[in-house]
C-alpha cells in the first residue's frame, strides 16, 4: 500500500496539486477537528457509498492516526480501486506538524 508524509501532501496542497482526500473518521470526531477540503465517508459507509469515489483518480485516505485510513485502501484496492494512498500519521500528524491551530484528541 502507498503511504504519503503530511509533508508531502501539504507541498501538493500549497502547488495546487489537485488532491482528493477521503476522511473516513466519524461524524463525532470531526466535529473535534478536520482538514480544509477534505471529503467525508465514515469507514463504515465505505463499501455502500465507494460508487462516490472515481475509481481513475488519486485518492489520500485519512483518519485520526493512519489505522482505519489502511483499512480503508486495502478494501478499495481489493475492490478495484488502483491509484489509493494511506495519510501517515493521519489528522493527529497534520495538526502536530502543519497546521498547529488545530486541536488533536
Amino acid at each position: 500500500m502507498k503511504e504519503i508524509s503530511v509533508f508531502a501532501l501539504d507541498q501538493r496542497i500549497k502547488a495546487n496539486e489537485s488532491v482528493n482526500v477521503i476522511d473516513v473518521r466519524e461524524a463525532s470526531e470531526l466535529e473535534i477537528v478536520k482538514m480544509d477540503g477534505a471529503q467525508h465517508i465514515p469507514m463504515g459507509d465505505i463499501p455502500i457509498r465507494m460508487n462516490e469515489l472515481d475509481k481513475d483518480s488519486e485518492l489520500i485516505i485519512m483518519c485520526k492516526s493512519g489505522g482505519r485510513s489502511a483499512q480503508v485502501c486495502d478494501f478499495l484496492e481489493r475492490n478495484g480501486y488502483s491509484d489509493v494512498t494511506n495519510l501517515s500519521g493521519g489528522i493527529i500528524s497534520w495538526a502536530q506538524n502543519i497546521d498547529k491551530n488545530l486541536n488533536t484528541y
